[in-house]
């Protein structure tokens, strides 16, 4: 059987996709404090160096890991080396389907996948591992992008037939769509690749002539992957993402909807009281008016009581004369700051727009903030405001990069008066 073979080929090495003992104490360390000694569930575990690392270290004294994976011949190796480092009391290996799994939800406070995500696809695993997490639980998995926003031929016959990469952007957008909050977003360094790639590629080049089709098949096969690397490396990379689900704290106890036709008064005042002055408020009836205004695209967050707890507003702007949107302003009654409110608000908005097939937003506002929502500087992708700001304090969300994402400067709707 061509697994079989293929499998064969990556017994005994020490990973069995991009990685380190350095990503991965690094990505734990982006978690945050967790509980001490943390359940922790490893997917697709292999021959589990993040296992034993994460139950060695996570946690004040060490975690309780369970590490799944459905290969028999990487669970014994898990075993093995679990006994030899003294957590074999700390390490259950289980064999198991990653994407059925027969755990009850909440049972996990940190849920890890490295380099196994796309054995059922990325959206596939955000949607059906969130219910593992307890409350505050962290779920981290690394996914293989695109890092060009042209790949060329050579690299795309090789992996469109396998798995459609996708950019970060692209993920970024599934992430906020499933529900999650942005911890960090980590680009592993080609030193993971060559910890992966140097061993199986020796393996490869040393392999004796195969005796049947399959084994054939599965040698071709890998050195096929490890010269592609060697040839297109730069146009391809694994990303790490540290993510919490988006919880009450987060917005997601505010129920949100599109700004009604009797609304306008009460969205005035909201402005107001939250900017202390009328500028904003005067600026969104002006836009309530303009050419820019989107229908659908203004939106509320309520109070128990019915009240408007926060606002947010989408309009038409444009960037070197390619369509684009414009987040602002973003309101919070004062008296309910900090509550989640205004993250709900900018969730929703951000969702109506990917679903109306919007490609790109831009925000002025803090970099801390916004990047929750998978924000990164507009300078990375060529875009700059058309007046002095801080660099860090111009972003772009990509919501669909099937198209190049434009470059230039943005021109605002005219009531934005720059």
């Amino acid at each position: 059987m061509f697994f079989e073979a293929f499998f064969e080929l990556h017994r005994g090495l020490p990973r069995q996709s991009p990685g380190s003992d350095a990503t991965t104490r690094h990505l734990l360390s982006l978690c945050g404090p967790l509980p001490e000694r943390p359940r922790v569930l490893d997917l697709g575990c292999g021959p589990g160096p993040s296992a034993l690392l994460l139950a060695a270290e996570a946690g004040s004294r060490g975690a309780e890991v369970t590490a799944v994976d459905l290969n028999d011949g990487f669970l014994d190796e898990l075993r093995t080396a679990a006994v030899a480092r003294g957590l074999a009391g700390r390490v259950h290996a289980v064999k198991a389907d990653m994407g059925a799994l027969p755990y009850q939800d909440g049972s996990f406070d940190l849920v890890w996948a490295e380099g196994s995500a796309y054995n059922i696809g990325f959206a596939t695993a955000l949607a059906r591992w969130k219910r593992l997490l307890a409350p505050g639980g962290t779920l981290v998995l690394s996914e293989c992008e695109w890092t060009v926003a042209e790949p060329s031929a050579g690299v795309r016959a090789f992996w469109d037939p396998h798995y459609a990469l996708r950019s970060t952007a692209r993920n970024l957008a599934a992430v906020q769509a499933a529900g999650y909050q942005v911890l960090a977003v980590h680009r592993q360094p080609d030193t993971d690749w060559a910890a992966y790639y140097g061993p199986l590629g020796e393996r490869a080049a040393r392999a004796p002539e195969p005796s049947g089709p399959q084994a054939a098949a599965a040698l071709g096969f890998v050195r096929e992957e490890v010269a592609v690397r060697e040839r297109h490396g730069h146009e391809y990379g694994y990303t790490a993402y540290v993510l919490r689900p988006v919880t009450a704290g987060d917005g997601g106890a505010w129920p949100v909807r599109p700004e009604g036709a009797g609304d306008a008064a009460a969205v005035h005042a909201l402005n107001a009281a939250a900017f202390g002055t009328p500028a904003e408020a005067d600026l969104v009836d002006a836009l309530r008016d303009d050419a820019s205004w989107l229908p659908g695209l203004s939106c509320v967050a309520e109070g128990p009581d019915g009240s408007l707890a926060a606002h947010a507003l989408l309009t038409r702007c444009e960037v070197d004369g390619a369509p684009a949107l414009a987040l602002a302003p973003v309101a919070v009654d004062p008296a309910v700051q900090r509550s989640g409110a205004g993250s709900a608000v900018v969730r929703a908005l951000l969702a109506a727009a990917a679903e109306r097939g919007e490609k790109l937003v831009l925000v002025l506002g803090h970099p801390a903030y916004y990047a929750r929502f998978g924000f990164a500087p507009a300078s990375h992708f060529g875009i700059r405001a058309p007046f002095d700001v801080l660099d860090e304090a111009m972003m772009a969300l990509v919501l669909d990069d099937s198209a190049p994402v434009p470059a230039g400067t943005i021109k605002y709707p005219a009531p934005f008066g720059v």
